[in-house]
């Protein structure tokens, strides 16, 4: 069982249950993400979930969507306009309901596939294994503004170690991402999990450093918090750089938020 399959039900879960009493025009709601609506968060989690149910079920058809995506986005159309328009405007709770049917039934595909099983993306070929741990990741980073511009604080649990192990995994494709050598040496992290369990990635240094909530690392290699408005003590010059830019998701380089522009509403 690929335990990564059903730790992505629970934050699709979790999501659902935040906007369960939202109105149609709710979801209109501007978010602190680049303008993004919580109509444009559901719609692009929905997209890409579509996407993953067919890289098991029916690769061709896969292939087909993104080149018709790649094909727009080279005329001009934006991924969201492109996700708008393919999902013919859908929004607001019936946008919500079918969001959340495709998250179960991609939970249910992913919890018994073979954990090794190579599946197309729209980038390289991932497992089958890394392949739910990035809707994951997508989903409880893009959950972050959603929970945000509402007000609600999220419950965390130990699954988001899936989103520590992203970040600590893509320490050096963060700096060569970005066409710079990758420094040395790799900075040590002792982080505290919502359970209060210790977390240790590394050799044990007082010279290079990061200490402090999981969830805080999480948020700062997601890009959904700035280095300054979290609470984690980062020590050395390699740990400071790698916090100043870290990012844990594929893509051209993309800068974290500026701080102070992403936080909880109260």
């Amino acid at each position: 069982m690929l335990e990564q399959a059903e730790d992505f039900r629970a934050e699709s879960r979790g999501l659902h249950a935040l906007l369960a009493d939202v109105d149609d025009a709710g979801f209109r709601t501007e978010t602190q993400f680049k303008g993004w609506t919580i109509d444009t968060v559901i719609q692009h989690l929905h997209f890409f979930n579509f996407a993953a149910d067919l890289a098991l079920t029916d690769e061709p058809a896969l292939v087909a969507l993104f080149a018709d995506l790649k094909a727009a986005r080279a005329a001009g159309e934006t991924t969201i306009a492109y996700t708008d328009r393919w999902l013919e405007g859908l929004s607001g709770r019936a946008l919500l309901a079918a969001w959340i049917e495709t998250c179960e039934r991609v939970a249910d595909l992913f919890v018994d596939a073979d954990p090794k099983a190579r599946l197309k993306w729209a980038g390289p070929d991932m497992s089958a294994r890394s392949f739910i741990t990035a809707r994951l990741m997508e989903t409880w980073a893009h959950g972050q503004e959603v929970y945000d511009i509402l007000g609600a604080e999220r419950e965390e649990h130990d699954y988001v170690r899936n989103i520590v192990m992203l970040g600590v995994n893509t320490f050096g494709w963060t700096f060569a991402n970005r066409g710079e050598p990758v420094p040395e040496p790799r900075p040590y992290l002792r982080l505290t999990a919502p359970s209060g369990e210790i977390w240790e990635y590394g050799e044990p240094s007082e010279v290079e450093r990061i200490e402090g909530p999981a969830v805080a690392f999480a948020q700062v290699v997601a890009q959904t918090r700035n280095i300054a408005d979290v609470d984690l003590t980062v020590t050395g010059p390699v740990a400071s750089e790698w916090m100043s830019k870290a990012q844990c998701f594929a893509g051209p380089p993309n800068p974290p938020p500026a701080p102070g522009t992403r936080f909880r509403v109260r």
